[in-house]
């Protein structure tokens, strides 16, 4: 009896030409047999959008990162003579999700480069939920070239949403809340607290200072009061329909934005 996955039960087997068509089109995006076969093993056949979950719970970082980015093939020989290059790259391809300007670098030489061209910008997220926002976050904040993102609370997040983009960046772990802004006092960077709460200054309103700390917390909760005193400065993002809130990921990208319009090189 072939064996199912409990959560995504097997549709019925006219779904099949609907499968065959989603391994076609996973195997031109460089998705191994071998996940593909754990896939078939979980209860294949399913539409494309029903096993699209199964598959992203099977795949890699690496290859949740290609799903991003169409690539490009093995690099034609002779290959150039570049010590940023990544032979393995240049010999299998490059389907990370890097711009253009990078393809077949490795990681090292990527990261250099960008630190040669970092933004004054920190970034930091208050984690107690292993929040999947917490990602998207990270993976913003590597669009916006931040000097450092801050992970304060528990070590673990949710690395899912950032697509591998962590690799380019320097994230730094605080145990509490003390640590974190003791760290930046060092450093004579401002924290702001980002969080629709009483006492906050509209966003648009606000002079965010070039060398600061944008502080967001975790999605539902926000950030803890203790934090919020914590901090130099209270913005919150202006909204005009029934929401209480919008999604924290959407937050931290408008709230980079908005600092980059000022101060990004």
């Amino acid at each position: 009896m072939r064996p199912t996955c409990s959560r995504f039960p097997p549709r019925p087997l006219g779904s099949r030409l609907a499968w065959s068509a989603t391994s076609r089109a996973l195997d031109s995006l460089g998705q191994s047999l071998v996940t593909l076969r754990r896939t078939v093993e979980c209860g294949v056949p399913y539409a494309a959008f029903d096993c699209y979950p199964v598959l992203v719970a099977l795949m890699s970082e690496d290859e949740v990162a290609g799903l991003a980015s169409p690539g490009v093939g093995p690099h034609p020989r002779p290959w150039p003579d570049d010590p940023r290059l990544d032979p393995e790259l240049l010999g299998s391809g490059d389907r990370r999700n890097v711009i253009d300007q990078y393809r077949y670098w490795t990681v090292d030489a990527i990261r250099d480069d960008l630190d040669a061209k970092r933004n004054a910008l920190h970034v930091a997220i208050q984690n107690w939920e292993h929040d999947f926002n917490i990602g998207s976050i990270v993976r913003t904040a590597n669009a916006f070239n931040v000097a450092a993102v801050h992970i304060i609370g528990r070590r673990r997040w949710n690395r899912r949403g950032a697509m591998v983009t962590d690799r380019y960046l320097h994230v730094i772990h605080h145990p509490c809340e003390s640590d974190f802004i003791e760290w930046l006092h060092e450093h004579g960077i401002a924290a702001v607290a980002v969080d629709n709460l009483e006492g906050s200054t509209p966003l648009e309103a606000s002079e965010l200072p070039e060398n600061c700390c944008l502080v967001f917390g975790s999605e539902g909760p926000g950030l803890t009061d203790s934090l919020v005193a914590s901090c130099d400065q209270l913005v919150a993002i202006t909204q005009y329909g029934s929401t209480r809130s919008i999604n924290a990921g959407a937050a931290a990208a408008i709230t980079m934005y908005h600092w980059a319009v000022r101060w990004a090189r």
